[in-house]
């Protein structure tokens, strides 16, 4: 039912930072989860962060954590992944997506945005 589109993708060398936004087209649900995917090229969709809309919690993948910080901005209908000390194995594509479940498993998810892309250089 909500319509999720991302932006702030590009190219950066390693070790470079970008922001990722992702607004939604309504007010989410508090009880709503928020989450962040990837997929590389010739890779499976996998996952990146999450955070419950009401911003009680938080998660990421192992190889994201500590570089990587998930937000959102509610009054403005946007979650965000701050994107630190990019490696070159974190170019994707990258995708939000709004679930009901505390899930890092893309089935979980109803909502999915179109992608933006993120192109790390060594």
């Amino acid at each position: 039912q909500v319509q999720l589109v991302e932006s702030g993708g590009g190219s950066v060398q390693a070790g470079g930072s970008l922001r990722l936004s992702c607004a939604a087209s309504s007010r989410p649900f508090s009880s709503t989860v928020m989450g962040w995917f990837r997929q590389a090229p010739g890779k499976e969709r996998e996952f990146v962060a999450l955070i419950r809309w009401r911003g009680t919690s938080a998660l990421y993948a192992d190889s994201v954590k500590g570089r990587f910080i998930i937000s959102n901005d509610n009054p403005k209908n946007t979650m965000y992944l701050q994107m630190n000390n990019l490696k070159v194995e974190d170019t994707a594509v990258y995708y939000c997506a709004r679930g009901i479940r505390y899930s890092s498993a893309q089935s979980d998810y109803d909502d999915w945005g179109q992608g933006t892309r993120v192109t790390v250089a060594s």
